[in-house]
């Protein structure tokens, strides 16, 4: 069934909603959804709902509930800050993080990073990025969207004061743990929040390891062969979630 993103506080059945802007041109020139086809309906918050399409009006649907869904199971909630890569790749990394439900991504410029944005293009690929998210979301079926923030410096993301207490800093470091070690004993105290950090190509310095051992960011081992940035998250991510779900 079609999903459409509807940021509306909730769905009681039986209600009416509007579908405007880019999800009713997307709906209508795109899907090519018409009066009476249903369709499925998500807030970003985790709420989602089948709805049938009673009315188009221009560039406007109107949609009446027709029934809640329930609500998807508990996962690990992972917040990612992975250092911006190269080329398009940070769009792939995106894409399939909000696949395996990472619930925040946090862009990274680290000493190493190639990537260096202005101020505006820093918006810029926010809003993209973000654009990505959201679809990735219609396609897979997540009904939270995962906020892709602003590039934020190294230095920064370490002074954040919403971060999880479990922080796994992906190291290619003599003393890194290995990552299943770490994530077994988490799982045994019950820890389902956790902070992934990935660096860049070059890895992230030695100033930076040691501030963030200082802020409690655990350095921990993939192994030992050395991954591109974007196969480091995707590694990194799926291990986690197995470790962390609660089933």
């Amino acid at each position: 069934m079609h999903r459409c993103f509807l940021p509306a506080p909730n769905f009681p059945t039986g209600t009416l909603l509007q579908v405007q802007g880019e999800e009713a041109h997307h709906a209508l020139r795109v899907l090519r959804l018409r009066v009476g086809e249903e369709c499925e309906l998500f807030n970003g918050c985790g709420q989602a709902a089948v709805a049938s399409i009673e009315r188009s009006n221009g560039g406007e649907l109107t949609v009446k509930v027709i029934r809640p869904l329930p609500p998807m199971p508990e996962i690990a909630r992972i917040t990612l800050a992975v250092a911006v890569p190269k080329g398009g790749n940070m769009e792939l990394i995106v894409q399939k993080a909000v696949e395996m439900g990472v619930q925040r991504i946090i862009p990274l410029i680290t000493k190493r990073t190639i990537v260096r944005l202005s101020p505006a293009d820093a918006v810029a690929k926010a809003k993209k990025w973000n654009r990505t998210a959201l679809e990735a979301c219609k396609q897979c079926g997540v009904n939270s969207l995962p906020i892709v923030e602003n590039p934020l410096s190294y230095a920064d993301l370490l002074q954040s004061d919403d971060l999880p207490p479990l922080r796994l800093q992906c190291a290619i470091l003599p003393e890194s743990q290995p990552l299943r070690k770490v994530l077994e004993q988490a799982r045994t105290e019950g820890q389902r929040d956790a902070l992934l950090l990935i660096g860049p190509e070059g890895d992230f310095s030695p100033t930076e390891y040691e501030k963030g051992h200082a802020a409690g960011c655990a350095p921990v081992s993939l192994g030992p062969i050395i991954l591109r940035v974007e196969s480091a998250v995707f590694m990194a991510t799926a291990a986690v979630r197995y470790a962390l779900d609660p089933t």
